[in-house]
């Protein structure tokens, strides 16, 4: 099936019925916080930060512990079965800080799932071939976080409240556990192979430095989707269309990563790097001064657009990750670049909504277009002396 291993296959797959399950949520929870919860856009930033350094912390540790030696599916089937009982009950949420300790829950499963994961798609794939792999599973993730919304969306029209909708979710979530039980092999490192020696920064090869450094820097210039979406709601995009509009950027965003994948393994990874960024930068700077009132095309077009600049990156910053990790470090490579990119999150996700509570929305993703510039600027100079 397509040519590529069934590891790649089955883990994609497990991708796609996750994010069905994943985006029936994440499009709406900040409209389900900010309307229904009474929770400002500061709040806002303040959970998806917390969500997402919670992760990034034990991306390392689970990491590192597949480089010890540890089950690679038993780590992955346990954080997507974490992920997948907590993240429907946000639908019987009282208050912002129940949905805290939600995505809290939610994140600790994708913290234990996604370096296992990743390490077993780099370890059953060859460098020829590694953009393409990760491309088709950054593909696949990208259709289920197209079809949730789409389910959402139509939940929705059937005027079912937001909170059933959370509910809904349940269902696809339950599939992920049982294809990953029935069809991924349990795989563990060989104990010959596996990487007792202390963790060092020094160990990791430059460009896998460089490339960690820099998507940091990204990631705290990142505008959170979730700002997103109050950016389309503040320019008149209704509640019920925003489901849509967030399917329509995971399609862009399904179409895009294969693709690039592929072709970051015939021309390189580091132009397809540059030129995913560069155009997130351009889009930042046209969030920012799009005007109240120029049209809802407008408004879908910069949305469906930056979600293409984003999936241009997914799996090219993986498989660099994958060309230059040894076997026996992968994991914790892929670790500490998740650990990196998600702790950039937080105070990139809190300043972010710091900004635009307190100066506006333009001001917020001005200030994440210079600090992406800059972050940029880094990765093309460090690979430049390398």
């Amino acid at each position: 099936m397509f040519g590529l291993p069934k590891t790649v296959i089955i883990l994609g797959l497990v991708s796609f019925l996750n994010d069905t399950a994943s985006e029936m949520i994440t499009p709406l929870l900040p409209l389900f916080l900010t309307a229904t919860l009474g929770a400002g856009p500061a709040i806002v930033g303040l959970i998806e930060g917390v969500a997402e350094a919670t992760a990034s912390l034990l991306k390392l540790a689970s990491g590192r512990l597949v480089d010890r030696g540890w089950n690679h599916k038993r780590l992955v089937l346990g954080g997507y079965s974490v992920s997948n009982l907590a993240r429907p009950l946000i639908g019987v949420a009282l208050g912002w800080t129940w949905v805290l300790i939600l995505r809290f829950l939610d994140r600790v499963g994708k913290g234990i799932r996604t370096s296992p994961r990743d390490a077993l798609i780099a370890a059953s794939t060859n460098k020829a071939t590694m953009g393409r792999s990760f491309g088709f599973h950054r593909a696949l993730d990208n259709a289920g976080a197209m079809v949730g919304p789409l389910l959402a969306f139509g939940l929705l029209s059937a005027n079912l409240p937001l909170q059933h909708v959370f509910l809904w979710s349940l269902i696809p979530g339950l599939l992920v556990p049982a294809l990953l039980i029935w069809g991924l092999d349990g795989t563990t490192l060989p104990v010959e192979n596996a990487d007792r020696s202390p963790l060092r920064w020094s160990m990791l090869d430059r460009r896998v430095r460089s490339l960690i450094i820099a998507a940091g820097g990204l990631a705290l210039a990142s505008a959170p989707e979730a700002f997103l979406v109050l950016w389309a709601n503040d320019r008149g995009l209704a509640i019920a269309w925003v489901p849509l509009v967030w399917a329509g950027a995971s399609a862009v965003k399904a179409i895009v990563a294969g693709p690039a994948g592929a072709l970051s393994d015939h021309f390189g990874r580091v132009p397809l790097l540059l030129a995913g960024w560069g155009l997130r930068i351009a889009l930042l700077i046209a969030l920012a001064f799009t005007a109240h009132g120029q049209g809802e095309a407008l408004t879908w077009t910069i949305f469906l657009l930056y979600g293409g600049a984003l999936a241009m990156t997914e799996g090219v910053e993986r498989a660099l990750i994958g060309d230059f990790s040894h076997a026996s470090q992968r994991g914790t490579a892929f670790g500490l670049y998740h650990m990196t990119t998600g702790l950039a999150a937080l105070p990139g996700a809190l300043l972010f909504g710091v900004l635009w509570q307190g100066f506006g929305a333009a001001t917020a993703f001005v200030v994440a277009a210079i600090i992406a510039a800059l972050s940029t600027f880094m990765l093309l100079h460090s690979t430049r002396t390398t």
